[in-house]
C-alpha cells in the first residue's frame, strides 16, 4: 500500500510542478515527492525534519492547524513564518473521506500566482483516491484491532476462534510466520494506527490494572478472600547461623531517623484509582534470536507511552495459536522491568528468571510479611531483601548496606518479630525472600 501512496503524490507532483509531502491527520510523515533544487533555501527545517523523523512537533502542527485546515474542503494557501522555521509558503490539500479528514498533502509554493485554479482541482481529485487508501487502512486497523484484542482476552471457545480465524485471514500467509507479542504499560495515549509502528503486523489497547500499585490488603481487583492469620506464630529466634552473635546488646543503635519510603508499595488501602490500558504489539520476526523489530516497536512509542511506561516480550511463537499464553509472558516481563531496571527497556521472558515464577504469584502480600511491607518499615525491608540477596552473608550484606554488623543483627531480629519468620530456617528464608520480590511487581 506505501507503493500505492507514493505514486498518487508522485502524480500530485507531476501535475502542479513543486514538491509535495502526504501525511495523516497526526502529521505522521506517509509518502513525499523528490525535490531537485540545488538551492538549501528552496526548502526549510519543518519539511526536512518531517522527512528525517517522519513526524512534526506539536508547535508545527498547532500552527498549520491554526489556518483551519482541519474544517477546510478546498486548498488552503499557507504564508510563510521565518520564525516557526516555516521558510517556504505552503498549499494544504486537505484528504478527506465521506466529510472526514484523513491527512493532508503539502505543497511546497509561495509563487504568486501559483499553479492555476484547474490543476488544484485536478490535485484535489488526486487526494480523494488517497482518502479512499486512508480509510480503507483505517478500518482494517480497526479490524485487526478488534480481533487481536478478542484472541488475547477472550476465553477458550468460539469468540476466541471465530477471531482467530480472521485474524489469519487477515494476515494472510505471513500469520503462519514468527511472531513475538509486546507490552506496553501503562499506556495513556491513543491506539496508535498500525502504519506508524514499522513492522507490527496488529495492536490493540486493552485493561491493565490501576492507576497505582495495588494496595496491599485492599484485594485489589482480583481478591484471593479473607486474610488468613500467620502460621508462623510471633516467636523471632536470636540466631541466624555460626556468623552471627547470640544477643545484640547495647551496641544496635535503637533508632535510624526517618525512614525511607518503601519501594515494596503502600500498606493501607487506596481511594480506587481509575483502570489504565495496555498496548498490545504483534511484531513480525525474521528470527527467534532477533528481536530488534520489537525494540524498534517500543522505541518509536515511547515518547506516547509516557515516563512510567514498562515494556515486556513474550517468548517469540510461530502461528497464531499460542498468542494468549505470549500475551501473558509479555505483561509478565513489562513487570519485572519495574521490578529490575537490569532487564533494560524491554523486558524478555525468557531472560526474567526467577521473576517468570513470581509474576504468577496472586496480588497482595503474604500474611507473614504484611506489617514488614507498611512504608514505616521501609528500611527493614530493604535490609532484609538485601540479606537474602547475599545469601545471608552478614559481612557482605553489611557492606552492601553501608552498615556495622550490629546493626545488621538488630534489623533483622526486628524483621522476625515483624513476620513471626526465623531467618535461620530455609523455607521461611524462601517465603520472605519471594514475598518481598513479588511486592515489587
Amino acid at each position: 500500500m506505501k507503493d500505492d501512496y507514493q505514486e498518487l503524490v508522485d502524480e500530485i507532483c507531476a501535475l502542479l510542478g513543486v514538491p509535495a509531502t502526504l501525511e495523516n491527520r497526526d502529521f505522521g510523515l506517509i509518502a513525499f515527492g523528490a525535490h531537485d533544487s540545488e538551492d538549501d533555501t528552496a526548502t526549510d527545517p519543518v519539511r526536512t525534519r518531517s522527512i528525517l523523523t517522519r513526524k512534526s512537533t506539536p508547535a508545527v502542527r498547532a500552527w498549520f492547524e491554526g489556518f483551519g485546515i482541519t474544517l477546510a474542503t478546498e486548498p488552503v494557501r499557507i504564508p510563510a513564518a521565518p520564525d516557526a522555521g516555516v521558510f517556504r509558503g505552503r498549499i494544504c490539500l486537505p484528504v478527506r473521506h465521506r466529510g472526514r479528514v484523513l491527512g493532508y498533502v503539502w505543497l511546497l509554493d509561495d509563487s504568486d500566482p501559483g499553479p492555476s485554479p484547474s490543476r488544484l482541482a485536478a490535485a484535489m481529485e488526486v487526494t480523494s483516491r488517497i482518502g479512499e487508501l486512508l480509510a480503507d487502512e483505517l478500518r482494517t486497523g480497526v479490524d485487526l484491532a478488534r480481533e487481536l484484542r478478542t484472541v488475547l482476552t477472550a476465553g477458550p471457545g468460539r469468540p476466541r476462534d471465530t477471531a482467530l480465524s480472521a485474524l489469519r485471514t487477515a494476515l494472510g500467509p505471513s500469520a503462519e510466520g514468527l511472531h513475538a507479542i509486546v507490552c506496553v504499560a501503562p499506556w495513556r495515549g491513543e491506539e496508535p494506527r498500525l502504519r506508524a509502528v514499522p513492522g507490527t503486523a496488529a495492536l490493540c489497547t486493552l485493561p491493565y490494572g490501576t492507576e497505582e500499585p495495588v494496595p496491599y490488603g485492599s484485594g485489589g481487583p482480583f481478591p484471593h478472600g479473607p486474610e488468613e492469620p500467620s502460621p508462623y506464630g510471633s516467636g523471632a529466634p536470636q540466631s541466624y547461623g555460626s556468623g552471627a552473635p547470640q544477643s545484640y546488646g547495647s551496641g544496635a543503635p535503637q533508632s535510624y531517623g526517618t525512614e525511607a519510603p518503601s519501594p515494596y508499595g503502600p500498606g493501607a488501602p487506596g481511594d480506587g484509582p481509575p483502570a489504565l490500558e495496555a498496548l498490545a504489539l504483534l511484531v513480525r520476526l525474521r528470527s527467534a534470536d532477533t528481536l530488534a523489530p520489537a525494540l524498534t516497536a517500543v522505541a518509536r512509542l515511547r515518547a506516547d507511552a509516557g515516563p512510567d511506561a514498562a515494556a515486556g516480550v513474550g517468548a517469540p511463537r510461530r502461528g497464531l495459536a499460542e498468542l494468549p499464553g505470549a500475551w501473558r509472558e509479555a505483561v509478565a516481563a513489562a513487570r519485572a522491568s519495574v521490578a529490575q531496571p537490569r532487564f533494560g527497556p524491554v523486558a524478555r521472558w525468557t531472560s526474567i528468571g526467577p521473576y517468570r515464577l513470581l509474576t504468577a504469584l496472586p496480588t497482595g502480600p503474604d500474611p507473614a510479611v504484611r506489617a514488614l511491607l507498611a512504608p514505616a518499615h521501609g528500611e527493614l525491608a530493604r535490609t532484609a531483601e538485601t540479606f537474602l540477596d547475599h545469601a545471608g552473608q552478614a559481612g557482605r550484606t553489611a557492606s552492601a548496606l553501608g552498615i556495622h554488623r550490629q546493626t545488621l543483627y538488630y534489623r533483622l531480629s526486628r524483621v522476625e518479630q515483624l513476620t513471626g519468620l526465623d531467618l535461620a530456617e530455609g523455607e521461611d528464608r524462601l517465603l520472605l525472600h519471594m514475598a518481598l520480590k513479588a511486592a515489587r511487581l
